[in-house]
């Protein structure tokens, strides 16, 4: 039997990558939510001068944004699983826009703290709404590397914002740069809600491209109870780990600009290059850390070895910036700090694995939700500490120390809650339950 020749056979269907865009509206809106949550921070040196706040004062209204960054997790998931995606992000961004243009309007401590408050309550459902739309778009292949493209929209944040924020209040006043934000995030929500459609509904969609979403064999749906996951050690390894160091990064996004101007006397316009060369060290860290782990899992490490070893790293990288508020010079602090926020997201690129190497898929998210909600309640408390610790003393040298510790005692709780990283078993199936 002769062959058919190639130029005889149907072409392939073309897949199509308008899976593509939907990720890319989702980096947009993390980095729209980064920026927004970063905009008091970059102000707070000046903001404070003009409103006549204090550190305690301070202190309160970053706690504000937590606690409702806190209570926002605990009830976004059901919201967004309640009404989809398409209605349940445009909900979130809807809150956060107002929220964030109405800073313009606060007069005082409480009006800020207001304005906080509903900007965390917004900003809380970014992520659970972003995660359920890469379940809805991707085969899971490809949703680890479609999630890894929207999350570097936390960093490109918080390189923006020092770079925008500051060049917006000077020439047309603080007010302006809330104003601005919120701006950037209404015009993304009509972009959204004119456009976003699920793949089924999409006429955009081909049909090709329609069966790769669709081509994983359907996942549990089977609900799990906080209350069974909390019953395991492994879900207490990654509490211990967000609510041990998630404050460090709260410290570094709302008082880098604070310590900056008050130890180097930056102008508002000078703080700009500091915080982005600061902040893109720290998307270096990140992608070095992720890269370390899997480096080592390729050299025949175990998961356990690999992972910790990983963490490990990266937490000595921290260690040096209880040397910054000492440092007599700019640049010098800069680079130590730089470096801490480069172990910081590389530390936590491997947190966030930990739930994927200890508990079966259907209940990763629920672990991390808790564990999110963890980091928020401890950042609350370091937030209000720390504006009392500014206030009566105005040192920096005791929250660096804390800083350059609380990886490697986080690491050694980790690990003497979970020895191997077992994995546990759900279900009614033979786990390791809490001692």
């Amino acid at each position: 039997m002769s062959e058919i020749p190639a130029s005889a056979l149907p072409a392939p269907a073309r897949v199509g990558r308008y899976r593509w865009r939907v990720c890319a509206m989702l980096l947009a809106a993390t980095t729209i939510n980064y920026v927004d949550r970063q905009v008091l921070g970059v102000l707070a040196p000046f903001l404070q001068t003009e409103i006549g706040w204090n550190e305690i004062q301070y202190g309160y209204i970053v706690t504000a944004f937590q606690g409702a960054y806190a209570l926002g997790l605990l009830c976004a998931g059901a919201i967004i699983d309640r009404f989809g995606t398409r209605i349940g992000y445009a909900i979130a961004i809807a809150v956060w826009s107002l929220a964030a243009m109405g800073h313009a309007l606060a007069a005082g401590v409480v009006g800020f703290a207001v304005a906080r408050f509903a900007l965390g309550l917004g900003e809380s459902g970014n992520f659970p709404a972003a995660i359920k739309t890469v379940a809805e778009w991707f085969p899971r292949r490809e949703r680890a590397f479609a999630v890894g493209i929207f999350n570097s929209g936390s960093n490109i944040g918080a390189i923006i914002a020092p770079l925008l924020v500051p060049l917006v209040a000077a020439a047309w006043g603080w007010q302006a740069a809330f104003l601005f934000t919120g701006l950037l995030s209404a015009l993304w929500l009509a972009i959204w809600l004119l456009w976003y459609r699920t793949p089924e509904q999409q006429p955009a969609l081909s049909r090709a491209e329609l069966e790769l979403i669709r081509s994983d064999p359907a996942e549990p749906t089977t609900r799990i109870a906080w209350k069974q996951l909390l019953g395991h050690r492994q879900t207490w390894a990654f509490v211990a780990a967000k609510f041990m160091t998630d404050p460090i990064w709260w410290f570094f996004l709302f008082w880098l600009p604070k310590f900056l101007h008050a130890e180097y006397g930056l102008s508002l316009l000078q703080l700009g290059l500091p915080l982005i060369i600061i902040f893109v060290l720290a998307d270096c860290g990140s992608i070095a850390g992720g890269w370390l782990a899997g480096r080592l899992l390729r050299a025949g490490w175990s998961v356990n070895r690999a992972r910790k070893g990983a963490m490990l790293v990266c937490a000595l990288a921290v260690v040096p910036i209880i040397f910054a508020a000492g440092a007599d010079n700019l640049w010098l602090a800069v680079g130590l700090i730089g470096l801490a926020t480069a172990g910081h997201q590389g530390w936590s690129a491997n947190v966030f694995t930990l739930p994927s190497d200890m508990f079966p898929r259907r209940a990763v998210a629920s672990v991390v939700g808790i564990g999110g909600f963890a980091g928020a309640v401890s950042g609350m408390l370091i937030s209000t500490f720390t504006g009392f610790l500014l206030q009566s003393t105005g040192s920096y040298v005791p929250v660096f120390l804390m800083a350059g510790s609380a990886y490697l005692l986080a690491l050694l709780v980790v690990h003497l809650i979970v020895p191997a990283l077992a994995p546990t078993a759900l279900g009614g199936d033979a786990g390791p339950p809490v001692a």
